[in-house]
């Protein structure tokens, strides 16, 4: 199998718990705490090891509670390498509530990064002893890292001869793009905010996914359309991919088991088109989990033997 390696500016801690209500000024005491290591990249890594396959993941990590990350994913056997920085990791909650079943996310800013901090991270993906044949750089960027850094991993990439996907969205994606890479995972309003429209319709979303291959900016488009499935771009054309029906537990970690499921599909020689399959799948299979856990191999493997028959052409 082809090599991985998985780039997390911002990781983090995901700490989940639910409570019985959300009320105002009140006291909530939460119960059935979980804590799982999280950042895009990271569980790119994470999902791609619970489907069977291995990866690098790289990233930076600082202070107490870096070091209970570092704790985290060795107890999951992942395969990792850190650069230190000084700042500390930051934690991320997600709290359910139990009475409506509502899910409450809360993101925390990452401590800011130094120049020296992410240019060392830079050189941990050109010095890694592992020659990538994929790098995925996933998730927000911290204070202190530059809007271009995305763009300058695309470089890399080609200079590696690595494919690489990134996912993000705002900025940092249109500089990556106007660099050129393989893959990217936006949804309808990542892509609306990336050409300055609202996309609401499907001719429009194809369209401009389009555009982008034939532009040069990406080779492969997946747009997200959360229940409504993928739409996928290359340079022959575009296809749609349902979404299979399953219950839903929680929906944190499924645009990122998603992204695994692509990534590990392709380094395992599949084709583009089963390799997207793959990815509705794994995200599918994520939604199930409660919390912040991610996708169960064989609820992936099931659902994407579900969808072997159901691929669509858009006309």
């Amino acid at each position: 199998m082809k090599t991985i390696i998985t780039l997390t500016m911002n990781p983090a801690i995901d700490k989940s718990a639910n409570v019985a209500q959300v009320i105002v000024e009140r006291k909530l005491y939460c119960h059935s705490p979980r804590f799982e290591p999280g950042g895009g990249g990271v569980n790119v890594s994470r999902a791609i090891r619970k489907l069977g396959g291995e990866s690098m993941a790289l990233f930076p990590c600082g202070g107490p509670t870096g070091e209970y990350l570092l704790d985290l994913l060795k107890q999951e056997g992942l395969d990792c390498r850190s650069i230190p920085v000084g700042g500390w990791t930051r934690e991320n909650l997600v709290v359910l509530e139990e009475s409506s079943g509502l899910q409450f996310r809360f993101g925390m800013p990452g401590s800011p990064i130094s120049e020296s901090e992410w240019r060392n991270c830079l050189d941990a993906v050109t010095g890694s002893n592992l020659k990538p044949d994929y790098i995925v750089a996933s998730g927000s960027l911290p204070t202190g890292v530059p809007e271009d850094f995305y763009a300058q991993v695309a470089r890399i990439g080609k200079d590696l001869g690595a494919r690489v996907i990134i996912d993000t969205s705002g900025n940092s994606l249109r500089l990556a793009l106007q660099e050129g890479v393989y893959l990217i995972k936006p949804n309808i309003r990542e892509l609306g905010e990336l050409v300055g429209k609202e996309l609401v319709d499907e001719t429009s979303q194809r369209e401009i996914a389009l555009e982008m291959v034939r532009s040069g900016q990406c080779a492969v488009a997946a747009l997200s359309l959360g229940a409504g499935g993928v739409l996928l771009a290359t340079a022959d054309g575009c296809l749609r991919l349902q979404t299979p029906l399953v219950p839903i537990k929680s929906k944190v970690g499924a645009g990122d088991s998603m992204v695994a499921g692509i990534v590990l599909s392709l380094a395992r020689g599949n084709d583009v088109h089963d390799a997207v399959r793959f990815g509705v799948a794994a995200g599918a299979a994520a939604v199930m989990t409660p919390g912040s856990e991610l996708c169960r191999r064989e609820d992936a493997e099931r659902l994407y033997g579900q969808m072997i028959k159901e691929l669509f052409p858009v006309e």
